[in-house]
């Protein structure tokens, strides 16, 4: 049990399995479980109920598992378990580069904390003479409120629509079929893969190039901006060069700004504002589950300064941005390599050395 989970209830509808670590490695239980021998066996006894469906207690004690000696055990956590320590500190890495430049638009475009140091008679802090030129030095009163006096007030639809781009529904569910998806193929991004403004790859599902081709009018553009179309609405992705190509998925509406819009992460950093997720929450439709359009995305209200203030903007959070995308890349091939590894590991098809020399990490054993 890890430390964060210390003192820690077990709520409604959960089993809980504590391992004597004498005979058995608690992270070695983890990754039998999430083997597909095991997640067979889990499918084989699962029950349906009234709601949800669910496996009986009584069940839990039927399921099989290959225990190979403790120190084996041990060594099999530890070398699954090193690639996914490695994809949490990308993942702590993007949070805080995430963290910088989320900083960065709030002080620029949301708070305008150089405009207001500049009404005030003051130098912003941390900015060169020629980006406080781009900055006004006055605040006027629009249909937004309050906001630095030149800046625009427009809508998301007709701005893009200026650059050339558009707003499209994903495929439906009847463009796709369970039947079409494959274990190797184009990866299909849906709601459930947004993650931090960018797509993971962590359980994406993918299908066969013939489907690619009927579905062209679905493929992805590195700039485009995926959203989720129910559910989680103000969540979105940003479109990076690594998923070029890839296909907007059913349960997403797909923002392509256009072959002349050049500020792909202003826009993003945009529309993920708190006032921006706020609107699409109130003003999505449906009873049960909160759903969106391509009319109610396209009225989302936007505030635009000048396009050299955008540009510099863009310069500055290039690298930030540009350094996320690799450890998204990153993170998704140790993803696939740890579900590589994991069931031929767990079956004891592979052996220790082979698998830690894939993983190129260190023996630990002598």
């Amino acid at each position: 049990m890890v430390k964060e989970a210390e003192g820690v209830f077990l709520g409604q509808r959960l089993m809980q399995y504590r391992a004597n670590p004498k005979l058995l490695d608690s992270r070695f239980l983890l990754y039998t479980f999430l083997s597909p021998a095991l997640q067979h066996q889990f499918g084989s006894h699962e029950g349906s109920g009234s709601v949800v469906s669910h496996i009986r207690v009584g069940d839990c004690f039927k399921f099989k598992l290959s225990l190979p000696p403790i120190g084996t055990q041990r060594e099999i956590a530890s070398t699954l378990g090193a690639l996914d320590d490695r994809i949490t500190l990308l993942r702590e890495t993007n949070a805080t580069l995430e963290a910088i430049a989320q900083a960065l638009f709030k002080s620029w475009f949301v708070d305008f904390d150089p405009v207001r140091a500049k009404m005030a008679g003051r130098a912003p802090e941390g900015m060169d003479e020629a980006t406080v030129a781009l900055f006004p030095d006055a605040l006027e009163e629009t249909e937004l409120g309050l906001v630095p006096k030149g800046w625009l007030a427009a809508k998301l639809g007709a701005t893009i629509e200026q650059f050339g781009g558009v707003i499209q529904t994903g495929p439906f569910g009847s463009q796709l079929h369970a039947s079409d998806y494959v274990e190797r193929g184009t990866p299909v991004a849906m709601p459930k893969d947004l993650d931090q403004r960018r797509i993971s790859e962590a359980s994406v599902a993918r299908v066969a190039d013939e489907h690619v081709q009927r579905l062209a009018k679905h493929q992805l553009k590195a700039g485009d901006i995926l959203f989720s179309r129910r559910g989680d609405v103000e969540r979105h992705a940003l479109i990076t060069p690594v998923e070029q190509g890839w296909l907007c998925g059913t349960g997403c509406l797909l923002v392509r700004p256009g072959a002349t819009w050049r500020w792909p992460t202003f826009l993003s950093m945009h529309l993920d504002t708190p006032a921006a997720k706020a609107w699409l929450v109130q003003h999505a439709v449906g009873a049960t589950m909160p759903n969106l359009n391509t009319g109610i995305l396209s009225s989302v209200p936007m505030l635009l300064p000048s396009i050299e203030l955008m540009d510099r903007f863009e310069g500055v959070v290039a690298e930030f941005e540009k350094k996320r995308s690799e450890n998204f890349a990153m993170m998704g091939t140790l993803a696939a390599m740890r579900d590589e590894l994991l069931p031929r590991l767990i079956s004891g098809q592979l052996r220790l050395r082979e698998a830690q020399a894939q993983a190129q990490l260190e023996p630990h054993l002598p």
